[in-house]
């Protein structure tokens, strides 16, 4: 479910009627900056994280054996299921 043609349109009038025609271009071009920032900050922020060396860099954890651990052996009792698979008769 996305934004289709007609729906677009129906945003544009609103926002051009808010906003006024003279004031659209200004609006686009500042959108267009804050996005040209927004990228260029997060590409520093990207390419700064992999010019540093990590700062805690992975230990090799010593690997102890697993040995499962013993449960008791009890013995299955078996149960018993009655003998008549049909109730009693009453009465």
């Amino acid at each position: 479910m996305g934004l289709g043609t007609p729906e677009l349109i129906v945003i544009f009038l609103i926002i051009l009627l808010f906003f006024g025609a003279k004031r659209l271009p200004e609006i686009a071009r500042s959108l267009g900056k804050a996005s040209n920032e927004f990228k260029k900050a997060k590409n520093d922020i990207l390419s700064a994280d992999n010019d540093q060396p990590n700062a805690y860099p992975q230990q090799p954890i010593a690997q102890q054996p697993v040995t499962p651990q013993q449960a008791p052996q009890q013995p299955v009792q078996p149960t018993q299921a009655p003998q008549d698979s049909q109730p009693p008769k009453q009465g």
